[in-house]
Formats: structure tokens, C-alpha cells, sequence
């Protein structure tokens, strides 16, 4: 089964320019990156017993990002060493960001294709990220159990999204959109959101052993975020392919 939908690849594909322009459609991700690239890091790091290895731990290893959209975390990523692969199902999207990486230096292979294709493929990788993507998919459940097949034994798939609370549809929906006007009109429809124990059930079904869960809050007054307890809103899981 396809779990794209059309409509959500249509309204990223349109603002396939914007990606990199740290204060356009995409600024909040911008923002939230260096937080996200902090947990990937160290829980990877632990996984795979590569602590202390300098600028570069992951040098040998293979990395996934599942929606990679502009690149945002596919780059970073590269730079600690993965041999890293992006798709995303939108083709403009791919091609903004092959340029970016280009222009940067950076060896990203990207494709325009769906995690389904690569299952289909028999493609592997030590770790898969789908950050953010699963909210914006017409089957979740299909989506993750194709993500946990691209997963080799013993390697991480990482999926973050946003939790199904009040809290969640005041502040990601209402706030993001209408309030602060930090992502466009339409970006999140609150009824894709997936509670934790949604998400991990989904994982666990797919063969995964959940590693950790990491919420994210958002500080007004330091006006950046911070790793949480709190997983009303924002969070992250972590899950090992037995």
C-alpha cells in the first residue's frame, strides 16, 4: 500500500525553494534542528558504541531520511559521517535539494520515491529517520511498518511527530498557524496527530523494540527549545530493528 498522499506532497512541492531561507515557510524546523540533531546524535552515538570518535562517529554506517524535504537534517548528518540517502516523495523537492548539498560539498544521494518502493527494494540502512512525516501520510500505520523494513537487524529508525492532546491543537495548530503565523495556513490537520502509545504500538507491530521517547518543549523565554519530559506537544521515538 502507497501511504503518500498527493495533496500533502502537492503542498511541500510548491515551496520547494523556500527550504533553506532560515526565516521563510520553514523557519521553525530551522529551529527546531539543532535539538533533534543533539538526540539523534547521542542516541545513535550509545546504539552503536561510537562515543568519542571526533567530528565524524558514524564514518561506515548508512542513514535513511524518509520526507527529507529540503535537507535540513539529511546534511547534518553526512557531516557526522553517514553515507546518507534522502527521499521524499515530492520531485521538486528532491531537486532543491540535491542542489543545496551540491553547493555545499556534501555526498547526499537523494530520490524521489516513497519508503514503500525502497521496501519493495530490499534496501537496508543501520539507521532510518521519518522526522516529522508520518502526520502528513494517508496511512500511518502502513508508512511505519515499510520504515521498520528499511531498517537493518540491530540498526535505530528514529520517528518524530506531534502528539494528540489540547495542548497540541492550541499550540501546534491554533498558535503555529493563526497566532504566531510560524508554518503557513493548513500546514498540520490535527487529526493526523499520533499519540505516544499510537506510535510505539505501530512500532512494536512492525518487529521494533522501543529504545527511548523524548519530548521537546518550546521556551518563550530563551525563545529556542529544549529536550522535555513533557510529550503533550512535540516528541520522538527511538526504536532498534531486533
Amino acid at each position: 500500500m502507497n501511504s503518500v498522499d498527493p495533496e500533502e506532497v502537492a503542498k511541500f512541492a510548491a515551496l520547494a525553494e523556500t527550504w533553506w531561507d532560515a526565516s521563510g515557510p520553514f523557519a521553525p524546523l530551522h529551529k527546531f534542528n539543532p535539538i533533534r540533531l543533539k538526540f539523534l546524535r547521542e542516541v545513535a552515538a550509545v546504539h552503536f558504541e561510537r562515543a568519542g570518535r571526533g567530528l565524524r562517529p558514524f564514518e561506515g554506517l548508512t542513514l535513511l531520511d524518509v520526507g527529507c524535504g529540503g535537507g535540513l537534517l539529511s546534511e547534518p548528518m553526512a557531516r557526522l559521517g553517514f553515507a546518507v540517502t534522502g527521499i521524499d516523495a515530492g520531485e521538486e523537492t528532491v531537486n532543491a535539494a540535491a542542489a543545496h548539498a551540491a553547493r555545499s560539498g556534501l555526498a547526499v544521494r537523494y530520490r524521489s520515491a516513497t519508503a514503500e518502493a525502497l521496501a519493495q527494494e530490499n534496501a537496508a540502512f543501520d539507521v532510518v529517520l521519518a522526522l516529522e512525516v508520518v502526520e502528513h501520510t494517508a496511512a500511518p500505520a502502513e508508512f511505519i511498518a515499510a520504515c521498520a523494513k528499511l531498517a537493518k537487524p540491530g540498526g535505530l529508525l528514529f520517528v518524530g511527530t506531534i502528539n494528540k492532546t489540547l495542548k497540541s491543537f492550541a499550540l501546534a495548530k491554533l498558535a503555529a498557524e493563526y497566532i504566531l503565523r510560524w508554518v503557513p495556513y493548513g500546514t498540520h490537520d490535527w487529526n493526523r496527530f499520533l499519540a505516544p502509545a499510537t506510535l510505539e504500538a505501530m512500532m512494536s507491530e512492525s518487529g521494533l523494540t522501543i529504545v527511548k521517547r523524548q519530548g521537546f518543549a518550546f521556551d518563550p523565554l530563551s525563545w529556542d527549545w529544549r529536550m522535555s519530559p513533557d510529550t503533550d506537544v512535540n516528541y520522538i521515538v527511538a526504536a532498534a530493528r531486533d
